[in-house]
């Protein structure tokens, strides 16, 4: 079975194949820095780290770039209106630079205990004003922007293709402009390129005035520096269709003359409780938040990936606790492979080889049609209920276990090696785990018990348990 995504451009499936044969080239619209991300901006960037992690799966190197906006992003993400980043800086008293290099940090540091991969950059898009006034100047030139009061603007009739994303139409968006039109602009269908308010924090000389990016114009400078005039795949939530992915095809393909995006992934809305999130309905959480009650970064990973991308997620405090049985499974059953792994001998199984082609056929062709993670995991879950029933010999359990690996590769929950450990439950190793374990045991046959309970304690405190049983010792680790 092919490869397949859903093209939002062309609106169907299509077999994905690169244009550069063995290599991915990705742009994933990241965070705008002004207050800590919600679970719905994380669901979008969990959904990019996902597909890159199943490329690379199936053998591309994948260029990964996930920006950084740090100024021009206005509220409600308007072409009128004040600087996401400015309004957070005038509330709490400091500079915008202040405000951004803050909640950057944060989210960087929210993105390693979820689990995300490192993109290869994430350009910052104050780093990047040279490119975009250099960018902005060509579209003047070529005549598809135009100069006033020190603002440019892009005129959106020079460009028939616009709306061709998000099915708008020129009449449509004209027909439902209901708000006064700038003086400035042309047609209220014209966005903002450059702006020019004496009033904003952050200003950069220019040609046309001292001033600032539009949003849009940040995205293809960025994207084309890195990647290229033309690359495989951009990636966003279904809020960025319109208008800003639409506009940064429209400028980046009046710029060059080329497609600008071979491939268009964006992840549908998450609703909290059935409802949008809102502050004040009290449903609106950020990911620190769930993490501050005790939410492992493990299981909300699995609730936000396991849902497929093209389909409203409803997020619920319920659902996560499904996620973390879910996962307990998945770790409880790694936990019993590397025991018996460990073990003496026994004899082959002889359904253990279809079991594993099985597994490895289902969950490779979940994932492969446009990326259905749930019957992926249907699979797998399958796969897990099967492997329980026998009695596996070391070689066997080996070679699960190292299945079970290259399945969390692209699924990034398990907190298998190399994967960072899961900070609500400590550092602690296998190796370690086995050695407290086994001076447990000998501090129980001394008859040292309060030794074997404060050893069982300092195991529970970093989220494992222990069982004694007839037939030994085992230990399961908790999420």
């Amino acid at each position: 079975m092919p490869l397949r995504f859903y093209n939002t451009l062309t609106k169907r499936l299509e077999d994905f194949q690169p244009i550069t044969p063995g290599e991915v080239r990705m742009y994933n619209c990241g965070p705008t820095v002004y207050s800590h991300a919600h679970i719905g901006n994380f669901r979008a960037f969990l959904f990019a780290d996902t597909l890159r992690r199943w490329l690379e799966y199936r053998g591309f190197r994948v260029r990964q770039i996930m920006n950084i906006t740090d100024v021009g992003h206005l509220v409600a993400d308007a072409d009128e209106g004040e600087d996401k980043i400015q309004v957070a800086a005038l509330k709490q008293n400091k500079a915008p630079i202040e405000i951004a290099n803050f909640y950057a940090d944060a989210y960087l540091e929210t993105s390693r205990l979820l689990n995300c991969l490192e993109p290869e950059r994430r350009p910052r898009a104050t780093e990047h004003i040279s490119e975009m006034i250099a960018i902005i100047g060509r579209l003047v030139d070529k005549g598809f922007a135009y100069v006033t009061n020190g603002a440019v603007y892009y005129d959106v009739s020079k460009f028939p293709a616009y709306g061709r994303l998000s099915g708008n139409t020129r009449e449509q968006l004209l027909a439902g402009a209901r708000v006064e039109v700038h003086p400035d602009k042309r047609s209220p269908m014209d966005f903002a390129l450059w702006k020019h308010d004496p009033k904003h924090l952050m200003q950069w000389p220019s040609p046309w005035s001292s001033g600032f990016p539009g949003w849009h114009i940040e995205c293809t400078a960025m994207s084309t520096k890195y990647l290229g005039e033309t690359f495989d795949i951009h990636t966003g939530g279904e809020d960025n269709i319109f208008p800003h992915h639409e506009c940064e095809i429209a400028q980046t393909e009046a710029l060059t003359g080329k497609t600008f995006v071979r491939m268009w992934m964006h992840t549908r809305y998450l609703l909290v409780d059935g409802e949008k999130m809102s502050k004040s309905k009290g449903n609106f959480h950020t990911v620190r938040d769930l993490l501050e009650k005790g939410v492992s970064p493990r299981v909300l990973r699995y609730a936000l990936v396991s849902v497929h991308y093209r389909q409203p997620m409803n997020f619920t405090l319920e659902g996560c606790e499904a996620a973390r049985t879910a996962l307990q499974r998945l770790i409880d059953f790694r936990d019993r492979l590397r025991q018996a792994a460990g073990a003496g001998g026994g004899a082959p199984n002889a359904g253990f080889e279809a079991l594993m082609e099985g597994v490895r056929t289902g969950f490779e062709a979940g994932m492969d049609d446009d990326l259905n993670v749930s019957e992926a995991l249907g699979a797998v879950f399958t796969w897990v209920r099967e492997v329980n029933k026998l009695t596996l010999p070391p070689a066997e359990a080996a070679r699960a276990l190292d299945w079970l690996g290259r399945v969390d590769s692209a699924l990034g929950v398990l907190g298998m090696p190399g994967t960072p450990a899961d900070p609500i439950h400590g550092t602690i190793n296998e190796v370690e785990i086995g050695r407290l374990v086994e001076e447990r045991q000998a501090a129980r046959k001394a008859r040292d018990f309060a030794r074997a309970d404060a050893i069982r304690k300092q195991l529970a405190d970093q989220g494992i348990t222990i069982e004694d049983s007839p037939q030994g010792v085992r230990w399961k680790r908790k999420v």
